[in-house]
């Protein structure tokens, strides 16, 4: 920025020396190449941000009525994040996010303190940039923007909470490709799974395989790195289109532990054709050698999966909009299965049976007082847990 700006005071004072000494016959052309280079300088410094510094945030209220169970109801601060950028130089940022989670965060309370993101990233070229540090997976629609002005519903999406374990998040290197066709690349090395830390004991990795044993760079082992890509094709104005791929051993160079290697790829797309917003994601991952792991922990009621998978189709409608205020109803269906195939153990009557897919509707709106600030009502019901059966309200913002 510095530097932007001595060249406009050297452009102005170049021009002003011109005006004062140089003859009038060749004159009008010097002038008009200097005029045009202090218009691109200005229009550039008044494009850039007031301050190479910026903050920014967003956070999430929520109230959950379950319909068979009243004891379970639950009005919470799910999350307060704050975010801040900083630009070094013109090619440099710093980009970080600290959030606190369910208000309180201590010895006796559910609540954690996470660092959510904390990464450089420098522009090689207008299309090339590189990213070191803590960032977001590059996965599905939600996980790497998942403020609550950006989805609908009081919750996000289960697929996008149980098969990919949104946010989620990995120390690494990461190169991003963004073409003039609408193109985005992005691919790189990160930390990967710690399959030591899955506790068959517990219903964790029932509820996200994945989200049971990612480690989001909290002294992280590192022996196993992980290697991602993804694209995202942006190329017809309101349509995307994109998948994602994610693979890593387990190990991490722990004694009698099998390579245990999990994959996981998705595919989604998204289009807002006039008022509507349709949307879709499938997602499905895969662990290698579990046979071995899960024979020594016959008896306990989480295994881990061989497979596990899930998908959901949504249908938004801006049905009306006055002023800042808009209103926009949806509904959604999801099918999603934690535990879709168990590798067979010996003998095979101690193989697991596969669980059954959940299904899940939830239909409401989402109110928005302005582009930063929205209010959400649904109704979600289960097709075989309908004890999860709930009436969500909810307060977001982003800005």
């Amino acid at each position: 920025m510095k530097s932007l700006r001595l060249s406009l005071l050297t452009a102005c004072l170049a021009l002003s020396a011109l005006r004062a000494q140089a003859p009038p016959e060749d004159l009008a052309k010097r002038v008009d190449a200097l005029s045009r280079e202090l218009e691109r300088m200005k229009g550039e410094l008044s494009a850039r941000p007031a301050s190479d510094t910026v903050l920014g945030g967003y956070g999430e209220i929520q109230f959950s009525h379950f319909s068979k169970d009243g004891s379970r109801d639950t009005a919470d601060l799910r999350r307060f994040v704050l975010a801040l950028t900083h630009r070094f130089d013109d090619r440099t940022e710093l980009v970080t996010e600290l959030e606190v989670e369910h208000a309180v965060s201590s010895s006796d309370d559910k609540g954690e303190v996470e660092i959510e993101q904390a990464y450089i990233q420098h522009r090689l070229s207008p299309t090339w940039s590189l990213r070191g540090g803590l960032f977001l997976v590059p996965a599905g629609l939600l996980n790497e923007r998942h403020e609550p002005t950006a989805f609908y519903g009081v919750e996000r999406n289960a697929v996008e909470t149980a098969i990919i374990p949104s946010t989620w998040r990995e120390g690494g290197l990461q190169v991003v490709g963004s073409f003039e066709n609408g193109i985005v690349l992005q691919a790189g090395v990160s930390t990967g799974f710690d399959f030591s830390k899955w506790d068959a004991a517990s219903t964790e990795g029932a509820e996200s395989p994945l989200g049971a044993v990612h480690q989001e760079l909290s002294g992280a082992r590192s022996h196993d790195l992980a290697a991602f890509a993804a694209v995202n094709w942006r190329g017809v104005p309101g349509l995307l289109l994109g998948g994602s791929w994610f693979h890593a051993k387990g190990a991490q160079g722990q004694p009698d532990m099998p390579a245990m290697a999990a994959t996981l790829w998705d595919v989604h797309a998204r289009w807002t054709p006039g008022p509507f917003d349709l949307s879709a994601v499938y997602a499905r991952g895969t662990v290698a050698d579990t046979a071995a792991f899960n024979q020594t922990r016959v008896g306990n009621p989480t295994l881990v999966p061989s497979r596990f998978e899930g998908w959901f189709g949504q249908a938004a409608w801006h049905a009306w909009s006055s002023g800042s205020y808009a209103l926009a109803p949806f509904v959604r269906y999801e099918s999603v299965n934690t535990a879709a195939a168990f590798e067979a153990l010996a003998p095979a009557s101690l193989t697991p049976a596969p669980a059954p897919s959940e299904r899940i509707w939830t239909a409401g709106f989402n109110f928005n007082l302005n582009p930063h600030v929205v209010l959400k009502a649904d109704l979600r019901r289960f097709r075989n847990d309908t004890a999860q059966n709930r009436v969500n309200l909810g307060l977001g913002w982003a800005f």
